[in-house]
Protein backbone atom coordinates (compact mmCIF):
# COMPACT_ATOMS: atom_id res chain seq x y z
CA UNK A 1 0.00 0.00 0.00
CA UNK A 2 1.12 3.56 -0.67
CA UNK A 3 2.41 5.43 2.06
CA UNK A 4 2.70 9.05 2.75
CA UNK A 5 4.31 11.14 5.54
CA UNK A 6 2.67 15.13 5.78
CA UNK A 7 5.26 17.55 6.67
CA UNK A 8 4.07 20.41 9.36
CA UNK A 9 4.44 22.51 5.95
CA UNK A 10 1.50 20.31 4.53
CA UNK A 11 -0.57 20.10 7.66
CA UNK A 12 -0.42 23.69 7.89
CA UNK A 13 -1.32 24.10 4.18
CA UNK A 14 -4.42 22.12 5.31
CA UNK A 15 -5.22 23.84 7.98
CA UNK A 16 -4.85 27.59 6.66
CA UNK A 17 -5.91 26.20 3.42
CA UNK A 18 -3.52 27.00 1.33
CA UNK A 19 -2.34 26.01 -2.34
CA UNK A 20 -1.92 22.82 -1.70
CA UNK A 21 -4.48 21.93 0.42
CA UNK A 22 -6.60 19.84 -2.06
CA UNK A 23 -3.98 17.77 -2.46
CA UNK A 24 -3.55 17.09 1.34
CA UNK A 25 -7.28 16.62 2.09
CA UNK A 26 -7.34 14.13 -1.21
CA UNK A 27 -4.71 12.50 0.40
CA UNK A 28 -6.34 12.43 4.07
CA UNK A 29 -9.42 11.51 2.46
CA UNK A 30 -8.12 8.33 0.73
CA UNK A 31 -5.91 7.35 3.93
CA UNK A 32 -10.04 7.25 5.30
CA UNK A 33 -10.91 5.40 3.12
CA UNK A 34 -7.86 2.57 3.34
CA UNK A 35 -6.56 2.96 -0.08
CA UNK A 36 -3.25 4.23 1.55
CA UNK A 37 -1.63 4.92 4.67
CA UNK A 38 -0.87 8.91 5.62
CA UNK A 39 1.91 9.55 8.53
CA UNK A 40 3.87 11.91 10.21
CA UNK A 41 6.74 12.50 12.47
CA UNK A 42 6.03 13.17 15.90
CA UNK A 43 8.37 15.83 15.25
CA UNK A 44 5.48 17.83 13.41
CA UNK A 45 3.05 17.66 16.35
CA UNK A 46 5.42 19.95 17.82
CA UNK A 47 6.21 22.40 15.51
CA UNK A 48 2.18 22.69 14.58
CA UNK A 49 1.34 23.54 18.26
CA UNK A 50 4.69 25.86 18.38
CA UNK A 51 4.01 27.66 15.12
CA UNK A 52 0.21 27.88 16.12
CA UNK A 53 0.97 29.05 19.43
CA UNK A 54 3.71 31.61 18.36
CA UNK A 55 1.57 33.20 15.97
CA UNK A 56 -2.31 32.75 16.80
CA UNK A 57 -2.06 32.50 20.79
CA UNK A 58 -2.12 28.77 23.36
CA UNK A 59 -5.76 28.14 22.78
CA UNK A 60 -5.10 28.06 18.93
CA UNK A 61 -1.96 26.26 19.19
CA UNK A 62 -4.01 23.47 21.27
CA UNK A 63 -6.66 23.43 19.02
CA UNK A 64 -4.74 22.79 15.86
CA UNK A 65 -2.77 20.21 17.70
CA UNK A 66 -5.74 18.07 18.66
CA UNK A 67 -7.52 18.37 15.59
CA UNK A 68 -4.20 17.23 13.94
CA UNK A 69 -4.40 14.48 16.15
CA UNK A 70 -7.83 13.35 15.12
CA UNK A 71 -6.88 13.00 11.11
CA UNK A 72 -6.54 9.54 9.41
CA UNK A 73 -2.82 9.72 10.05
CA UNK A 74 -0.30 7.65 11.76
CA UNK A 75 2.31 8.61 13.88
CA UNK A 76 6.00 7.70 14.44
CA UNK A 77 7.26 8.60 17.46
CA UNK A 78 11.29 8.65 18.55
CA UNK A 79 13.50 4.96 18.36
CA UNK A 80 17.01 4.43 18.30
CA UNK A 81 16.89 3.83 14.53
CA UNK A 82 14.69 6.84 13.68
CA UNK A 83 17.38 9.25 16.10
CA UNK A 84 20.12 7.66 13.84
CA UNK A 85 18.74 8.28 10.82
CA UNK A 86 17.86 11.39 11.55
CA UNK A 87 21.27 12.14 13.12
CA UNK A 88 23.10 10.77 9.63
CA UNK A 89 20.89 12.73 7.61
CA UNK A 90 21.35 16.39 10.07
CA UNK A 91 25.32 15.77 9.36
CA UNK A 92 25.09 14.66 5.78
CA UNK A 93 22.70 17.40 4.67
CA UNK A 94 22.04 21.16 5.51
CA UNK A 95 18.72 20.58 6.94
CA UNK A 96 16.94 22.19 9.86
CA UNK A 97 16.74 19.31 13.03
CA UNK A 98 13.04 19.19 12.88
CA UNK A 99 13.41 18.48 8.86
CA UNK A 100 16.15 15.78 9.56
CA UNK A 101 13.70 14.00 11.85
CA UNK A 102 10.84 14.42 9.23
CA UNK A 103 13.16 13.10 6.84
CA UNK A 104 14.23 10.31 8.59
CA UNK A 105 10.68 9.56 9.09
CA UNK A 106 9.74 9.41 5.82
CA UNK A 107 12.62 6.98 4.69
CA UNK A 108 11.98 4.62 7.58
CA UNK A 109 8.22 4.05 6.45
CA UNK A 110 9.71 4.15 2.89
CA UNK A 111 6.96 6.98 2.07
CA UNK A 112 6.99 9.91 -0.17
CA UNK A 113 7.33 13.04 1.69
CA UNK A 114 4.85 15.74 0.91
CA UNK A 115 5.65 19.50 1.89
CA UNK A 116 6.53 22.69 1.04
CA UNK A 117 9.94 22.75 2.47
CA UNK A 118 12.89 23.55 -0.51
CA UNK A 119 15.39 21.89 1.97
CA UNK A 120 14.43 18.57 1.79
CA UNK A 121 15.21 18.78 -1.67
CA UNK A 122 18.96 18.40 -0.77
CA UNK A 123 18.58 14.73 1.23
CA UNK A 124 19.33 11.75 -1.45
CA UNK A 125 16.90 8.97 -1.65
CA UNK A 126 13.99 10.56 -0.37
CA UNK A 127 10.64 10.36 -2.52
CA UNK A 128 9.36 13.24 -2.36
CA UNK A 129 5.72 15.44 -3.35
CA UNK A 130 6.40 19.06 -3.24
CA UNK A 131 3.11 21.14 -2.73
CA UNK A 132 3.09 24.69 -4.49
CA UNK A 133 4.53 27.49 -2.65
CA UNK A 134 2.62 30.61 -2.14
Amino acid sequence: MNRYLLDTSALLTLRDDEPGAERVAALLEAAARSELVCCGCFMSQMELLCRVWKDEGEEAGRNAYSTVLRLPMTWLHESRDLLERAAAIKASFPVSLADAWIAAAALQLDAVLVHKDPEFVKVNDLKQESLPYK
